[in-house]
């Protein structure tokens, strides 16, 4: 059993491999986003503060934080973004950054146990990463690709990220607090990507022992109906043993997927929380019975 605890300053989430699906809220990115960028830029956070509250009201566990703005103060806008979102809402936070000082300024701000986001398998990024999750305590996004790029072949990122975790063990790290991201291909490219993709994760599950992450909507990128497809791959993903994504919450068809998942996997009790998502209100007019049928409630004259 691989748990990893990420928490803000009140409230503590677990992704691991009985848990319910993880659903990390990929839209605080200004990648792609030219008005959000720009009015981060600015120092216009209006944005930020309306998708934070809209994905956590669509079901997101976790939020992504990335301020990567061309010619910005990375740093200091992503600190600024994380202190505002934790102002808000109470769900634990991903700090998203390339940049190592853009990183070590968001965790010092954070309040909580964060995930980090991300390190890789080359040898400078593990020494300037690594050190930086074990200073303040965070979990880490273990992205598996190296010096050599971002290999077709599933074998060769199972050993990217196998060698991630040892380095981290070298540093007081435990496998509880890497997620690894096996680089998800777009099926449109790469016919078989989405097999490679399950069997990826079921050997970093069952033999690695560690929980697992995504860009959900990698797999559909080219294709006509991409929800379509992101829901497809993320039931099947789940089934296989991933245990979280990046994604965008406000997606009805993606998020239904998860959430029909976790009942089919026998991680949403008595199927809870899928009636409390999608049952429908009472008409008006009607009242529930005590049993639970409904009734029409009779006017009088």
């Amino acid at each position: 059993m691989t748990d990893t605890v990420i928490s803000s300053a009140t409230k503590e989430i677990v992704i691991g491999f009985e848990r319910p699906f993880c659903v990390i809220g990929e839209r605080i990115n200004p990648t792609g986003r030219k008005l959000l960028a720009a009015e981060m830029a600015a120092g216009d956070y209006s944005r930020v503060e309306a998708d934070a509250i809209a994905q956590v009201e669509a079901g997101a566990t976790m939020l992504d934080v990335n301020a990567g703005i061309p010619l910005a103060d990375e740093p200091a806008i992503l600190a600024e973004s994380i202190k505002l979102v934790q102002s808000l809402t109470d769900v634990p936070l991903s700090i998203d950054s390339s940049i190592v000082e853009a990183l070590e300024a968001g965790l010092a701000v954070y309040q909580g146990k964060a995930l980090v986001n991300s390190v890789t398998g080359e040898e400078e990024r593990l020494e300037v990463v690594l050190p930086l999750v074990k200073k303040y305590g965070a979990a880490v996004v273990a992205i598996s690709n190296d010096e050599t790029g971002i290999s077709e072949d599933p074998n060769v990122r199972y050993e990217v990220a196998k060698k991630i975790v040892e380095r981290a063990a070298d540093y007081g790290i435990p496998r509880e607090d890497i997620v690894v991201d096996p680089l998800v291909m777009p099926v449109g490219a790469i016919n078989l990507a989405g097999r490679s993709a399950f069997d990826l994760i079921g050997r970093l599950r069952n033999e690695l022992k560690v929980n697992t992450t995504c860009g959900a909507s990698n797999i559909s990128f080219g294709l006509p109906n991409r929800h379509g497809m992101n829901a497809a791959f993320l039931s099947m993903a789940i089934h296989a043993g991933m245990t979280s994504a990046i994604m965008n919450p406000l997606h009805a068809e993606e998020m239904g997927a998860v959430m029909g998942a976790d009942v089919m996997m026998g991680r949403d009790p008595e199927c809870r929380r899928w009636i409390s998502r999608f049952r429908e209100a009472p008409a008006e007019g009607e009242v529930v019975g005590a049993r639970g049928g409904r009734e029409r409630r009779r006017r009088r004259a």
